[in-house]
């Protein structure tokens, strides 16, 4: 009898084992993109009109298998991550997590940010965005005293346009470009692209120490105008499962070239050609050096002086100086490692107004620099993989 009425609930408790499966059970998507928003002191403004772009180009487009989920810091001390939800042609925000005095800068606090993403929005494939100040390679001051020097950062001049290390103006809001590598390694992530929305984080130093943890880099060699990423323009690119690179680019450019301050930048980098590009470097550096007179011959891509961002490209011309063979080996690497790139006819920077662009690589170095924030540089990656 007991056996007879064990088999009558057999089928309700699948029932209920099936249900409750269901209910915990969290589906894998196709892709999530990250659009990661830390605490950046002046940029709260341009932040809200980035997301809000994003959602114009999510309501054009619509979501299918992709997640799109934004960490947004709303003061020094609080921040929220959310969802952006495409519904019946229109998109709303889902709050997921709000943080207080969330660790912004160390490995530690960047990793479980991305963890909660990761547990939120579970993927195959990932992407990332991030908005805020940037400083390329330069690593945060460890006191007040190293950053209150007669160094003047590109966001602290007055009465110019302003423009977008990465994080806010101070060192308690800064975050080193390997802790962010380190942070994504211990989440085993590698993301199909990361695109910083910051200034001057198109260097080759900055994709190096990011090779292993990104499969592409979009960024800008220059600083770039405060309203940032023209979201609802290339949105619909940078949702797609194959991002169009190249149209990235372009209407990028076409944004910029008829914006109120028609000055803007961008590069694609394919890190998987880093490496390569390392060892010809090292190469290079074996038989050519360049004195200091010979800096005044690149190409200079920021305001600051002495000169911090040098054209990369331009650069190699200068130190291989007359051997052609080795420069048109290095050029035909080049245009592997930085297959898309546009710019505009001039650049801003808020310390010296508009400067030309006479030569272009999409991507820069502070390799010949003189300036005082060099301390730090022989302690790169890239410096103590190519010397």
């Amino acid at each position: 009898m007991r056996i007879k009425k064990l088999i009558m609930l057999l089928p309700f408790l699948f029932f209920l084992l099936s249900c409750e499966k269901e209910e915990f059970e969290t589906e894998v998507n196709q892709r999530t993109i990250f659009m990661y928003l830390p605490w950046a002191t002046n940029m709260t403004g341009s932040f809200y009109t980035n997301i809000s772009d994003l959602e114009e180009a999510i309501s054009q487009r619509g979501l299918d298998k992709e997640r799109v989920i934004v960490f947004l810091s709303t003061s020094d001390s609080e921040a929220e991550m959310f969802e952006i939800i495409y519904e019946n042609g229109s998109c709303r925000r889902q709050i997921l997590k709000e943080y207080t005095a969330p660790a912004i800068t160390t490995e530690t606090g960047l990793t479980a940010i991305l963890n909660d993403m990761k547990s939120f929005a579970p993927a195959l494939n990932y992407a990332m965005i991030i908005g805020c100040h940037g400083m390329g390679w330069l690593p945060v001051p460890q006191d007040y005293n190293q950053f209150n020097t007669t160094f003047t950062y590109s966001w602290e001049y007055s009465n110019a346009p302003l423009t977008r290390f990465f994080g806010g103006l101070t060192p308690e809001y800064q975050t080193d470009v390997t802790t962010l590598s380190k942070s994504l390694s211990n989440c085993g992530l590698k993301m199909d692209y990361i695109l910083f929305d910051d200034c001057y984080m198109s260097s080759v130093e900055v994709a190096y120490d990011l090779r292993n943890v990104t499969d592409y880099l979009i960024a800008s060699p220059t600083e770039i105008m405060m309203y940032g990423m023209p979201y609802s323009i290339i949105g619909k690119y940078l949702l797609d499962e194959t991002p169009d690179y190249g149209a990235i680019c372009q209407d990028f450019y076409e944004f910029y070239s008829n914006y109120q301050y028609p000055y803007g930048t961008i590069a694609v980098t394919d890190c998987s050609y880093l490496d390569e590009l390392a060892a010809l470097m090292k190469l290079i550096y074996e038989n050519y050096s360049l004195d200091n007179a010979q800096a005044a011959y690149i190409q200079r891509m920021d305001g600051y002086s002495p000169v911090l961002f040098y054209d990369f490209g331009d650069y190699v011309r200068v130190l291989c100086n007359s051997d052609s063979e080795l420069y048109r080996y290095f050029t035909s690497l080049l245009e592997r490692v930085i297959p898309y790139k546009a710019c505009t006819e001039k650049f801003y920077t808020t310390s010296k107004g508009e400067i030309t662009i006479k030569q272009y690589s999409g991507i820069t170095t502070s390799a010949p620099s003189t300036n005082s924030q060099m301390v730090d540089y022989p302690k790169t990656s890239w410096y103590i993989d190519t010397h």
